[in-house]
């Protein structure tokens, strides 16, 4: 079980981290636009792909 776990979060790290390495400027361009964002609409974002995530995981077992 630990295996998984830190299997995943080791490629929860490698999707996050591609953004910032390839583009940078982009990246830090998106973020700004993210902190213009109303809170709502960021948590509302947030529920969605906790819940797309957990979706995914009940299917695959």
């Amino acid at each position: 079980m630990i295996d998984t776990l830190l299997l995943a979060f080791g490629l929860v790290l490698i999707v996050e981290g591609v953004g910032p390495a390839l583009f940078p400027n982009k990246w830090r361009s998106y973020l700004l636009k993210v902190t213009e964002q109303p809170a709502q609409d960021i948590r509302n974002i947030g529920f969605f792909i906790l819940t797309l995530g957990a979706t995914i995981i009940w299917i695959s077992q």
